[in-house]
């Protein structure tokens, strides 16, 4: 049953409860500015932030952008001057740009716990995953797991060209795109004899010829750009398609869903037909293990290989979130382990990070059913 929707006081006041319970676990409590730099963060969100960030010009710091998350923002700090493992809590506002007047709100409350640990990854994940959990128990939510990392591993050992499996991995996050770039890798996309035909047209004429025949240059790439993009595509033509077998056993994979102890065995099996993938789903054990040691056994979990697809890009193994099932309310909490991001924003320098967030102001709508989260 949902409550009234809570105001701005109600909702801080939960913010503060549940940031409290970060710290009785021993996480320091950080800060991080509204205003952010934009061209850096720019580049790390997801397609779905980028195209929803809220962007302004300053006349000294240049772009900037109301802070859309605190995960990047908290990396950065950890990654000039933290110490080793470390711990952070955080509360605050972030901010996303709606296209269309509905729910989804323009300016809500999150409230985070981070990890940054070299130590035992599967005891991490397991770690902030019960650390949201423990405070979230009163409401009775549906728990789903996943692992970007399988997909990505996947992916690495399709027996297809360098170039391909990195466009491939760029665009996870995106499942149509994805689908349609396997669809045409793979020789099954309807749209390939089109493709053929501008490269046949490519082969009649050379680029630059072509290019002086349209006319002056209005876009922005230089004429350059599109005589070695016409290169790379002619390139990619002469591959042979991706095997049917191996886009078979990808498109299997990424469809499980179901009770972890249901989707476990047929993973076994794809990492008996992937080998690349063993050591993704050998790591999933050992975080199931983990996740049991603490009080949240296999059978009371839900796998979707898909999960996090639509989110944030710097997510690139464990992945969970927290829902309510109940109208149209976006998770309550989400998480994952991104231990990239730290590479590109320490410099070269990183280390393995896990961390989640609560949307205190869903929290707060929910009727808790034997206490108050």
């Amino acid at each position: 049953m949902l409550a009234a929707a809570p105001d701005k006081a109600t909702i801080r006041l939960k913010a503060a409860r549940l940031l409290a319970h970060f710290q009785s676990r021993g996480a320091q409590v950080v800060e991080a500015d509204i205003l952010q730099p934009a061209e850096t963060l720019l580049d790390l969100y997801g397609e779905d932030i980028r195209a929803r960030a809220y962007v302004t010009a300053d006349p000294l710091r240049g772009e900037m952008m109301l802070r859309p998350d605190f995960t990047v923002p908290v990396v950065q700090m950890h990654m000039a001057h933290g110490a080793e493992p470390a711990r952070y809590a955080y509360m605050g506002e972030v901010f996303r740009r709606q296209e269309h007047l509905g729910p989804r709100a323009s300016e809500y409350m999150q409230v985070g716990y981070e990890l940054f640990d070299r130590g035992d990854a599967a005891a991490a994940d397991a770690e902030v995953f019960a650390a949201i959990a423990e405070v979230l128990a009163p409401l009775g939510l549906r728990a789903v797991i996943g692992d970007i990392g399988l997909l990505r591993a996947a992916v690495a050992g399709l027996s297809t060209t360098a170039p391909r499996r990195a466009a491939l991995m760029r665009h996870i996050w995106r499942p149509g795109r994805f689908r349609a770039l396997l669809e045409r890798f793979s020789g099954q996309s309807p749209a390939c004899e089109a493709r053929a035909a501008m490269l046949r047209r490519f082969e009649a004429a050379r680029p630059e010829a072509l290019i002086a025949e349209a006319g002056p240059l209005i876009g922005k790439r230089s004429a350059e750009e599109i005589t070695a993009r016409v290169a790379a595509l002619r390139a990619d033509a002469q591959e042979p398609p991706i095997p049917a077998d191996e886009v078979a056993l990808l498109a299997r994979l990424l469809d499980l869903k179901g009770p972890v102890a249901v989707v476990l065995p047929d993973l076994r099996d794809l990492a008996g037909q992937i080998p690349a993938i063993a050591p993704a789903v050998a790591g999933l054990e050992a975080r199931l293990d983990a996740l049991a040691a603490l009080g949240h056994p296999a059978e009371a979990l839900e796998f979707e290989a898909s999960y996090g697809r639509t989110q944030m890009e710097y997510y690139d193994g464990f992945v969970f979130g927290f829902l309510a099932g109940q109208g149209d309310l976006p998770p309550v909490a989400t998480g994952g382990r991104y231990d990239a991001l730290t590479a590109v924003l320490g410099a070269g320098a990183a280390i393995p990070a896990v961390g989640g967030v609560i949307r205190p102001g869903v929290v707060a709508r929910l009727k808790a059913e034997g206490g108050a989260a």
